[in-house]
């Protein structure tokens, strides 16, 4: 990493990144209390950003809404220090960034209750700390992170789409990471992701409408002609607190389209 993020880090590290104890696999946390309350020294409205990129956003929305917590989860290095260092030019105190891999650490963040599913493990989905089970979308009271308050909203904005079909596995967005957001949202929040590769946002749609714990309110609308079910539509208009990134700029000059998709949580 350049020399410049590495003094980002040793500078305004302290100040938005969460200190957790490394887990046994590479950007994972170990099975133990992140108290969020303290690690933003107040409690209020929480939105929690997964793969934030660069942290353009982040700030963006922080700067925007003082009178919120952002929690941003990012387990590449990199992109973490990026945020960090767009979080301290914007001069923001809301934020606080977890450098971690999220399928894996929000379980533990929200004390989400995880049960044996060897299958799904095996496929790498949504495993816990140690990778022996599968999020269920219920709060586990036994565990430390349950006390942690539950968010009103979270953001999955252009994730990885891992175009080759091959690799679509490896999408965040699944059935199982559903149900992990389901348990870290309070009942009503707002799930809000976006995508500018087409087959994705149709995964995504296809996802909040097979869950169990999310409703999509905007059935029906924004019907895609080049989707499998040109007629079904389900896509939401643009979230209007959703800044315009150099990321999704570039997409624009490829030519791809984003979709917003929303779940509301049941």
């Amino acid at each position: 990493m350049a020399r410049d993020f590495e003094d980002v880090l040793e500078e305004h590290g302290p100040r938005y990144l969460i200190p957790v104890e490394p887990g046994p696999a590479t950007a994972s946390i170990a099975d133990s209390f992140v108290d969020l309350d303290a690690a933003f020294g107040r409690r209020a409205p929480l939105v929690v950003e997964i793969g934030p990129g660069n942290g353009e956003q982040l700030a963006h929305a922080a700067a925007a809404h003082p009178e919120w917590n952002f929690l941003a989860v990012e387990g590449w290095h990199p992109g973490a220090a990026r945020c960090v260092a767009n979080a301290a030019r914007a001069g923001v105190n809301n934020v606080r960034i977890l450098e971690a891999d999220a399928a894996q650490a929000l379980p533990i963040v929200f004390g989400l209750e995880v049960v044996d599913d060897p299958e799904m493990v095996a496929g790498g989905f949504g495993v816990d700390a140690y990778g022996t089970g599968v999020t269920t979308g219920a709060v586990d009271a036994s565990r430390p992170g349950a006390a942690n308050p539950r968010a009103q909203e979270a953001w999955t904005f252009f994730p990885d789409p891992w175009r080759k079909a091959r690799h679509h596995k490896r999408r965040l967005v699944s059935e199982v990471f559903a149900r992990t957001v389901a348990g870290m949202l309070e009942p009503g929040g707002i799930w809000r992701l976006a995508t500018d590769w087409r087959d994705y946002a149709w995964q995504m749609r296809d996802v909040v409408e097979a869950s169990e714990h999310f409703d999509n309110p905007h059935l029906g609308e924004r019907p895609d002609a080049e989707d499998p079910e040109p007629a079904r539509g389900g896509f939401a208009p643009r979230f209007e607190g959703r800044l315009l990134t150099h990321f999704e700029e570039r997409g624009h000059a490829a030519g791809r389209v984003p979709h917003d998709i929303v779940g509301v949580r049941r």
